[in-house]
């Protein structure tokens, strides 16, 4: 169950890392989805992980796994409305509200769910056929 250097284990378990990033930027997405700000700078951008191959250099990069090298602000333009009784109103009387896809998010939230449990079933698997591989010697 090893793939050059890094085991079966290590390479979901780096993913499932991975992904758990993911859940988390995501789920802080959702949670300031319609936040507001008194200017455009202030306002929340949504974030999302930038991921790399990692290549393992024991075998020649032959297997591979993912990494998480940062978390960049990936939003748009905040969304200016006028709303002058707002108490975080500008002197012009615009509000500034993040810039935050809800229904995109939710596509994300459930595709990085999907995977991060993909990557468990990997690990159970492995495991039964290692336990199962014990028990032939027996």
């Amino acid at each position: 169950m090893t793939m050059a250097g890094l085991s079966i284990f290590d390479i979901s378990g780096r993913a499932m890392s991975a992904q758990l990033v993911r859940l988390n930027t995501t789920a802080s997405n959702l949670a300031n989805a319609g936040s507001v700000a008194s200017s455009e700078a202030e306002a929340y951008k949504a974030r999302k992980p930038i991921f790399e191959t990692y290549f393992d250099q024991a075998n020649g990069g032959a297997s591979a796994t993912v990494d998480v090298v940062d978390v960049v602000s990936a939003g748009g333009t905040p969304v200016k409305r006028y709303d002058p009784g707002h108490p975080m109103a500008d002197k012009d009387g615009y509000i500034y509200e993040a810039a935050v896809d809800q229904t995109q998010e939710m596509v994300e939230l459930l595709e990085a769910s999907r995977q991060y449990q993909n990557n468990v079933e990997v690990i159970q698997t492995a495991k039964s056929l290692m336990l199962n591989t014990l028990k032939l010697g027996q």
